[in-house]
């Protein structure tokens, strides 16, 4: 009895025994139909698993949390988010924000504030002039550094390029007359500037030269300025006849100076400038309302931290010395010229004066609508208007001079600018 497979082998039972009859079929069949291998004998596959260094992980990308269950679990970010701070970390290469919307502009800027681009030395400087040259105002409105005259030296590059500022706190900074940031305050970018104070400075009457010598010759620079602080600088009255060309100045703060209050100087005041000495200390000048003002608030933070920090210990111990008894001797004098100042504020004689508005039936700031301060404030007003007459006779109409002549240094000035 046999068996014939046609895909395999075909057996016949033969005295008990099976036998295969068809072997060199089925070889041959198998060598026709043999399948290819894909790899060698020799080929091995070995799956690897490794982790990129944790330095290069991003994980800012996703937002961790934990369930119920304690258990921790990741959402994507959305690609809004995930652009902003593609942007932020690469803000100093961005042309211009010029049309970008405010809101979103809003979010980029506290993106790169977060990625220290603000506090970075080598991108700064352009991150900054970046949002300024866009939105103005809104980057910075107002600036208060005062008693911080380190700060405006260390980041000098960086706040020139804060535009259209209204307000600007500069007292107790010392910077003296020939600091590089007054050039800057003259340019075009604070010609906005409506509030500057600049008391305890050591601005001497060279000093107000400077100041005002563009906007004397050319027309140009803190022409809108209002109200202006040059309280506790050695100021003479030769300093204060650069002041006339401050048209739209209201009010002016000259105590703890060198000029002496007298019916010269109140007559100055009144036919030059159109104003008046203040009976009572005026509100603008107290800085109880100077403060710093927009996104760039965290900013001047972050700056004022990193310059606070210690510098890092170095292994020569003659340069720790140096480094911390310097630093010691800085907080120290610091103290005693913020007690001293408080000492001569107590005990100096406040000389304000603030232009009248004859159309306006409001008091004028600093006063109250007490009739007898109002009865006080007309004397005074008669008394100077009978100090204007007897100085008018007694001066020759020859000998008076005219409202102002430039000198040779004022045009030896203007080459500096």
């Amino acid at each position: 009895m046999g068996m014939y497979c046609e895909y395999g082998k075909a057996f016949v039972r033969e005295q008990g025994e099976l036998h295969c009859v068809n072997v060199d079929a089925v070889q041959n069949s198998y060598k026709i139909n043999k399948p290819h291998r894909l790899f060698q004998k020799e080929f091995s596959v070995k799956l690897c698993i490794e982790s990129l260094p944790i330095s290069r992980q991003r994980s800012d990308h996703f937002i961790f949390t934990y369930n119920s269950e304690g258990s921790l679990c990741y959402t994507v970010k959305p690609l809004l988010d995930i652009s902003l701070l593609f942007i932020a970390d690469h803000v100093e290469h961005v042309d211009s924000l010029r049309g970008f919307p405010e809101q979103m502009a809003h979010k980029l800027f506290v993106a790169a504030e977060e990625k220290q681009k603000f506090t970075d030395t080598s991108s700064s400087a352009r991150a900054l002039q970046l949002f300024s040259e866009a939105y103005g105002e809104l980057v910075l409105k107002s600036l208060c550094l005062r008693d911080r005259g380190l700060l405006v030296s260390e980041r000098l590059e960086e706040i020139q390029m804060f535009q259209q500022l209204e307000s600007l706190d500069l007292f107790g900074c010392r910077l003296g007359d020939g600091h590089d940031f007054f050039r800057h305050i003259t340019s075009a970018a604070f010609t906005s500037l409506v509030r500057l104070f600049l008391g305890d400075n050591l601005l001497s009457n060279e000093g107000v030269q400077r100041l005002t010598a563009p906007i004397r010759v050319m027309r140009k620079g803190l022409e809108n300025l209002q109200q202006l602080d040059l309280s506790s600088n050695p100021l003479t009255e030769k300093g204060l006849e650069y002041l006339t060309c401050f048209k739209k100045l209201r009010e002016l703060d000259v105590s703890g100076t060198n000029v002496k209050v007298d019916a010269s100087l109140k007559s100055f005041f009144r036919m030059k400038m159109g104003m008046v000495m203040s009976g009572e200390p005026l509100k603008i000048f107290s800085h109880c309302e100077c403060r710093t003002e927009g996104w760039a608030e965290e900013v001047i933070n972050q700056w004022e931290r990193k310059a606070s920090k210690l510098p890092k210990k170095d292994p020569k111990p003659r340069t720790n010395a140096l480094q911390f008894y310097g630093r010691e001797k800085f907080v120290r004098e610091n103290i005693h010229s913020n007690l001293n100042h408080q000492k001569m504020e107590e005990k100096m004689i406040t000389i304000h004066f603030f232009k009248t508005d004859p159309h306006s039936t409001s008091q004028p700031p600093g006063h109250s609508g007490d009739p007898s301060t109002l009865s006080k404030a007309r004397g005074r007003k008669r008394r100077m208007s009978d100090d204007k007459e007897e100085k008018t006779e007694a001066e020759p109409a020859a000998k008076r001079q005219p409202e102002f002549t430039f000198t040779s240094e004022d045009l030896e000035l203007l080459s500096t600018y």
